[in-house]
């Protein structure tokens, strides 16, 4: 227990640094998805979205690819997925969807490079109604998409809450709260609202756009 709590202080207290929109986000997904297809067991994963800002085509973030997994059994990810991922040097936590304790809990790893520097963040979940707070993030993340004013002051908060919070990544989340959450309101009452799944052909329109 006093080793978790080790962990988890020193993971929170992490930088949060926001840089440029770097293009080459979406291939870092993609390349992460398949791997991840290749090396945990095929019943066990579903669908793999890509969320947060670094799926938002321009919008500066924090360097780290969010991906949202679907698992076709909770309990199944937390018995079989750890083992194979911690070996190959990702670190696992058994996290509360809120605050330090406020269920439902979920399976997450964070990857890193080669210089200990997060690469990813990889939330697996199943489709149970308990989680739609999760899945809700790709709601904001397609309404950001259509609404570039939108995203650029998500891109303004962020920036203003990583100055003020640079080694707090507790604060600088739980400070962006509630415009995640009155805009991912707005998105689910927008009749042209309609959630894309995270596909080949979809990020090869946006890139181009992007760099167009």
């Amino acid at each position: 227990m006093h080793n978790l709590r080790k962990r988890v202080r020193s993971a929170v207290c992490e930088d949060v640094a926001i840089v440029r929109y770097d293009a080459r986000w979406p291939e870092l997904f993609d390349r992460e998805a398949a791997y991840l297809r290749a090396c945990i067991p095929a019943d066990l994963i579903c669908r793999i979205e890509h969320f947060g800002s670094t799926a938002v085509p321009g919008l500066a973030a924090k360097p780290i690819v969010d991906m949202l997994v679907e698992v076709s059994s909770l309990h199944g990810a937390r018995i079989k997925i750890p083992p194979i991922l911690q070996s190959q040097g990702y670190d696992y936590f058994w996290r509360p969807s809120f605050g330090d304790d406020v269920p439902p809990w979920y399976v997450f790893f964070i990857k890193r490079d080669n210089r200990g520097i997060r690469t990813h963040h990889i939330h697996m979940v199943t489709r149970r109604r308990i989680f739609r707070d999760h899945w809700d993030r790709l709601l904001f993340r397609d309404y950001l998409i259509s609404h570039p004013r939108t995203a650029r002051d998500y891109e303004r908060l962020k920036m203003e809450l990583a100055a003020a919070h640079p080694n707090n990544r507790v604060a600088y989340t739980s400070k962006k709260t509630a415009f995640i959450q009155r805009i991912t309101t707005k998105a689910k009452k927008s009749p042209n609202q309609v959630l894309q799944p995270t596909a080949g052909r979809r990020r090869k329109r946006l890139k181009d756009e992007y760099e167009g």
